[in-house]
């Protein structure tokens, strides 16, 4: 459904929170790590993180990446997803046809309708602190 990026990155985000909420800046090797991804394609994540606005990088042997935890709790998942993937995951088609519509929709494209906009809102309704403290009480978990 997501990008390999765009996985890579609700991971990162969320690993960072959680981090942030403790107090610790981490850097792209530990991020990396904790989330099962290779370095370089980590650090590409990152950038577009914090291009986005998303996480912040802080430069200097105490530095490294952390997220505002006053602004996590209006982080939506959807800015994320926006900030990777862009805004395909809500308007393409789910068979990746490239001219699939409601006046010539593929085999799928009124089931998938429905499934678009119950993603859309779970994106939107979901917050950055929410999926960091589920993962802070040991609910959730990021790394196989």
């Amino acid at each position: 459904m997501f990008s390999k990026a765009c996985e890579y990155g609700i991971r990162a985000a969320v690993y960072i929170s959680v981090q942030s909420l403790e107090g610790n800046r981490v850097n792209v090797n530990q991020i990396a790590e904790k989330i099962d991804s290779p370095v370089a394609f980590t650090a590409k994540i990152l950038q577009l993180l914090t291009k986005n606005h998303i996480a912040h990088s802080v430069k200097g042997p105490a530095g490294g990446f952390e997220i505002d935890t006053a602004r996590m709790k209006s982080i939506q998942l959807s800015e994320i997803v926006r900030a990777i993937d862009g805004d395909d995951i809500y308007v393409g088609c789910g068979l990746g046809l490239k001219e699939c519509n409601a006046n010539k929709p593929c085999p799928l494209h009124d089931k998938f309708v429905d499934i678009r906009a119950s993603l859309k809102t779970m994106l939107t309704t979901t917050s950055l602190h929410e999926l960091a403290i589920g993962l802070e009480e040991g609910m959730t978990f990021l790394k196989r």
